[in-house]
Order: structure tokens, then C-alpha cells, then sequence
């Protein structure tokens, strides 16, 4: 079994995109494939698990059940499922992501304060999550994204510690909010304050070619070079290339090292592991931690490709 036949052995979520950024496949069949998500595998699935509200597990960013003692962050609450159903690709006109939307612009409401679920909150990390799939499935989202781009910091990107007094920015918290912008400019045409915003963190990540520090040129975190998935807010080296190919940004030479550690952990049978996921609740787990994953198989082909055209 070659790995793309084996990729389109897996679910529908995995083989809609094998079938649109691997192969040269009719855009009618790929739209075919991509609405058996909404009625088979990992997506039916998890929208079988909404609540009558819209919501899921009761809560937008924490279940309402959470009471703070269980090990990790649960991932059952609405913001995460949400994220998850994007990258799944479900469809935005299907009649679930229509229902589920209209539910949750009615009755989700942040824990922070209590705020309309659209509308945002108070950190960016949260907010460009809820830029992106606002702006995927179609909500005006233009409250938050005025909120965001002037709370980016001097050196180009993000942070949600700044409450808390950091004046440098966050790998992780920048490309939440680049990841919502992105989708916001893509679905609405943004504007040049969004492009602006997008050009600064992206550059403030090639500066430290995606997982160094500026002052030392040491790796920053080396869980930023375990490829995860799904990946919730948590920052890591393909994350970050898979947006730079996903929103067709140019070829940068400073994204060469970042290149070179997917090339690296390429095995044999040209497939890639899963190394770690991220501790918390989750309703059920998509792959096996150390086994040949189909997620960042799938992520660190279309990378490669986009890198090596």
C-alpha cells in the first residue's frame, strides 16, 4: 500500500483533503467526499455529542462541569470542538454546521464574563481561535478582530500574559491570532490594518525561524518540534508551516530549518508518527500516540510539496 492509498483508507476528514491538495481530483468529487463528514467518522461523531443548546459539554471554553482538579486542560468544551470540526472540514452550508452556529450565536456565553460566544473575550489566544471559526462558518466577527490587532506587541506578535505584565510575545498565543486573521482576510477580504497585522506576526516568527530564540538562537520549547494533533492552542514547528503553505504565503528561506525537522522525522515507509498529544479531556482519541499518523502524514506532505514547488 502506497502512503497516499493508505492516507485515503482513513477517515472522511483525512481523504476530502488527500483528494484536494494530493491529488488531481474533480472539485465535484472532492465536495462529495467532503460532506460524508458530516454523516460518517470522526466528524459525525462528535456532532452526535452536541448538546440541545449547541453546545458541547455544557461550557464554551470549559466544561460545566470543570472544577479545575482533573489532570490538563479538558478539550470537550465548545471552542475546541468547534476548532476541531474546521480542521475536519466540515462543510459551513451543511445543515449540522448551520444549526449548530445559530444555537451557539444564541446561547454560548464565556465563563470569563458571560460574553456572547462571537463577540469574544478578553484573551487573544481565545479570541483568534473564535476569529477563525467564526469567519469559517460564516459569523461576522468584525467586534473581536478590531479588539485584536491593537493589542499586538511591539515585536510583531501576541501574548496572552499580558494581564499579567510580559511585553514579548507568545509563540503560541501569535498564531492563534495569526491563524484567525488569516481566515477572517481569506472570507471577508480584510482590510489593510489585517494585513499589516498578519505581515508582523509572520515575521516575527521567520525572525526566530519558527522555533528559536532571537537573543540565544536556542530551541525555545522542544515540545514546539513534537508534531501533535489535534493541537488546540498549543504552538509546534508544523502548525506553523502548515499555515504558511494553508495561506499561501511565499517561499521563505527562513522557514528552511523549520523544512528540514519535517524532512528529518520522514520514517522509512515515508510516513509520519504522532509524538505527542496534549493531556485533557477528550471525547475519543483520533490516533495513537508513536503510531503512523494520517494528520501530520497528510500536514507534512502538503508542507513538503507546497515547499519543494
Amino acid at each position: 500500500m502506497t502512503v497516499i492509498d493508505w492516507l485515503l483508507d482513513g477517515d472522511p476528514a483525512i481523504r476530502w483533503q488527500v483528494m484536494n491538495d494530493l491529488l488531481d481530483v474533480s472539485p465535484l468529487e472532492v465536495a462529495s467526499e467532503r460532506s460524508r463528514v458530516e454523516r460518517e467518522g470522526w466528524g459525525a461523531r462528535l456532532l452526535e455529542l452536541e448538546d440541545a443548546d449547541g453546545l458541547w459539554d455544557g461550557g464554551a471554553c470549559f466544561p460545566g462541569s470543570y472544577s479545575g482538579s482533573e489532570p490538563g486542560q479538558p478539550w470537550t468544551a465548545t471552542m475546541h470542538t468547534l476548532q476541531t470540526l474546521q480542521l475536519f472540514g466540515l462543510d459551513p452550508e451543511s445543515e449540522s454546521a448551520r444549526r449548530m452556529i445559530r444555537l451557539i450565536t444564541q446561547n454560548g456565553r464565556w465563563e470569563h464574563d458571560g460574553q456572547p460566544y462571537f463577540d469574544g473575550e478578553v484573551e487573544p489566544c481565545i479570541n483568534g481561535r473564535t476569529i477563525e471559526t467564526g469567519a469559517y462558518f460564516g459569523v461576522d466577527v468584525d467586534r473581536i478582530v478590531d479588539r485584536i490587532l491593537p493589542e499586538r506587541l511591539d515585536d510583531g506578535g501576541w501574548n496572552c500574559e499580558v494581564e499579567n505584565g510580559s511585553v514579548r510575545s507568545s509563540f503560541d498565543t501569535t498564531i492563534n491570532v495569526l491563524e484567525g486573521l488569516a481566515e477572517f482576510d481569506r472570507a471577508s477580504g480584510g482590510s489593510p490594518a489585517v494585513r499589516d497585522a498578519l505581515a508582523a506576526g509572520e515575521e516575527y516568527l521567520l525572525e526566530r525561524d519558527l522555533f528559536r530564540r532571537m537573543s540565544t538562537g536556542e530551541v525555545v520549547d522542544p515540545s514546539y518540534l513534537d508534531f501533535a494533533f489535534p493541537y488546540y492552542w498549543h504552538y509546534d514547528v508544523l502548525r506553523a508551516l502548515d499555515y504558511f503553505h494553508r495561506f499561501g504565503r511565499q517561499r521563505d528561506e527562513r522557514l528552511s530549518g523549520a523544512v528540514g525537522l519535517v524532512r528529518q522525522k520522514r520514517q522509512q515507509d515515508g510516513r509520519w508518527l504522532l509524538d505527542r498529544t496534549h493531556p485533557g479531556r477528550v471525547y475519543f482519541d483520533l490516533e495513537d500516540v508513536g503510531a503512523s499518523s494520517r494528520w501530520n502524514t497528510l500536514r507534512a506532505i502538503r508542507v513538503l510539496d507546497w515547499w519543494d514547488a
